[in-house]
């Protein structure tokens, strides 16, 4: 019996001594596992297993075993505590597989998943739950969590509250935004008024004289300085005996004088010339905080492009069109300071026939233009000069006819003078307003006109009965909606496409200058 005894011990010590040469820590007391009976043949089998980090586990086994393994020991670890009793410790999140090795030969295998702490995940969600309150007072928040992702829930006033609170929750993981948010007022709209006046004025004086013979001495010719148009003098049918010689006028605002019976004439180029241009233009245009507003009121004028055709065929022609008139385009801003920071850029053109060009039979205008673009920052109502220009000028062309231009008193006939003066005054005045619509009911604005239109032919109303319906009356806007939707609410629109006819139209015609052309595109003025 003694004997029996000693070799039962030895044997259990050789056990321990085998299985506890991994351990590294004490077991703790945890939920056991059903015992298999004692009858089950030996065969491998899959079991699972779920403990929480820093919990322990003990397996109660039905025959005594020879060895443990566990897969990755950084998620737990397993101790035979007894030839038939295993502790399994939780070490760290994740999962792992426990392998038991059992005296008839036979194998176990677990699925081991190591759950995260509950008082861990407690702590988290109760820390979560003071940054809110601190953060967002007043705001109804839930977090819970659920397979390592936090969950948000409750109401809060705006999409930066709503950022803030999945900022604060994303420090204890994967953050599920599920909160609604309180429909902001309608965004707020900005009316810009420029006021842009301009004073253009010009003076001139031309004084010169141009002398002409069509036979003084048997002589055909002229005297000039070359600065204004002098007359063209020849002979009939361009020979002597087709008759008297001819003299062309080319100016016909020429003061002229002729002695025929000297055959002596001369021009007298005296004229002075006094030009106003004002201007006054005062677009006014509505946008949204933070949207891009355009104003044209003009026109388009065509212009004509030669393009390269194939070899043996003549220049193609294409009519383009470019924008002229008054144009304004801005962006406004309301800034947390409580100002209106704009980006404007307002302009007024004209077509400039003075400095017209010529080609290929063409007229092609010069356009004169005054811009300013610049950004801005003004309280509601305030207004600023952003753009300002005072320009005189003065041009003087003096010519003369050497040694015959210098004599005294008769030289005057051989000089020839040209004095330009000009003014310009240009100011450019911004003054942003936050405004509201017209209530319901209230009358539109209109102009007053001088006379009359006809009276309409028809008496149906051409435009849809004004009786509010319930089919017709919106619903009420919603106090809360998600954020997401809200989110996607306050995308920007698809952009206007301009479908009219001018804007990036052409029209093309073969041949320079040979007048024909596809359709009733017009020309340039000639």
């Amino acid at each position: 019996m003694k004997a029996r005894t000693g070799v039962t011990i030895a044997c259990f010590s050789a056990l321990m001594v085998n299985f506890c040469a991994t351990a590294a820590s004490p077991a703790q007391t945890g939920q056991s596992l059903a015992s298999q009976p004692a009858n089950m043949p030996s065969q491998d089998s899959a079991n699972e297993l779920s403990v929480a980090v820093g919990r322990s586990v003990v397996l109660d086994l039905a025959r005594p075993v020879t060895r443990v393994v566990v897969g990755l020991g950084d998620f737990a670890e397993a101790i035979a505590v007894s030839p038939t009793q295993v502790l399994v410790n939780g070490k760290a999140p994740g999962e792992t597989s426990l392998i038991l090795w059992d005296t008839s030969g036979g194998r176990q295998f677990f699925n081991v998943t190591v759950r995260p702490s509950m008082s861990a995940a407690n702590d988290k969600l109760d820390a979560i739950r003071r940054e809110l309150r601190t953060e967002l007072p007043g705001q109804t928040l839930r977090v819970s969590s659920e397979g390592g992702n936090i969950f948000l829930r409750g109401t809060v006033k705006d999409l930066n509250s709503s950022a803030r609170a999945v900022t604060i929750a994303s420090t204890a993981g994967k953050v599920v935004n599920l909160l609604s948010v309180n429909v902001p007022p309608a965004e707020r709209q900005i009316l810009l008024k420029v006021r842009f006046a301009s004073v253009d004025r010009s003076r001139s004086r031309q004084l010169g004289v141009n002398l002409f013979s069509t036979g003084f001495g048997n002589t055909i010719g002229g005297v000039s300085t070359g600065q204004f148009s002098q007359p063209s003098v020849g002979l009939p049918g361009g020979t002597a005996t087709s008759g008297g010689a001819l003299a062309t006028l080319s100016n016909d605002l020429n003061l002229f004088a002729f002695y025929p019976g000297l055959n002596l004439g001369a021009t007298l180029q005296a004229l002075e010339t006094q030009g106003l241009v004002e201007v006054l233009a005062e677009p006014n245009v509505l946008a949204q905080d933070g949207k891009q507003a355009s104003f044209l009121a003009g026109g388009e004028y065509p212009y004509p492009v030669a393009q390269a055709a194939g070899v043996g065929a003549g220049a193609t022609i294409t009519v383009m069109f470019k924008d002229y008139g008054i144009r304004l385009n801005f962006i406004p801003t309301i800034t947390p300071r409580g100002t209106i920071r704009l980006q404007v850029a307002p302009e007024v053109s004209s077509l400039d026939f003075t400095n017209a060009v010529q080609i290929s039979g063409f007229t092609i205008p010069a356009i004169a233009i005054r811009r300013v673009q610049t950004e801005v920052e003004l309280s509601d109502g305030q207004s600023f000069a952003i753009g300002g220009l005072l320009d005189n000028r003065e041009t003087e062309t003096f010519q003369k006819i050497p040694f015959l231009g210098d004599i005294p008193i008769l030289g005057k006939f051989f000089q020839s003078i040209s004095r330009t003066k000009s003014n310009t005054e240009l100011i450019v005045i911004v003054t942003p307003e936050v405004v509201a619509p017209m209530p319901v009911g209230a009358p539109l604005p209109n102009l007053n006109y001088p006379q009359k239109f006809l009276p309409p032919n028809s008496t149906v109303p051409l435009h849809t009965p004004d009786a509010k319906t319930a089919e017709s009356t919106l619903p009420p806007p919603a106090a809360t909606m998600p954020v997401e939707k809200l989110i996607e609410s306050m995308k920007p629109e698809t952009p206007l496409t301009d479908t009219s006819s001018g804007s990036g139209s052409s029209s093309s015609m073969s041949g320079m200058g040979s007048g024909s052309g596809s359709g009733s595109t017009p020309m340039a003025p000639q």
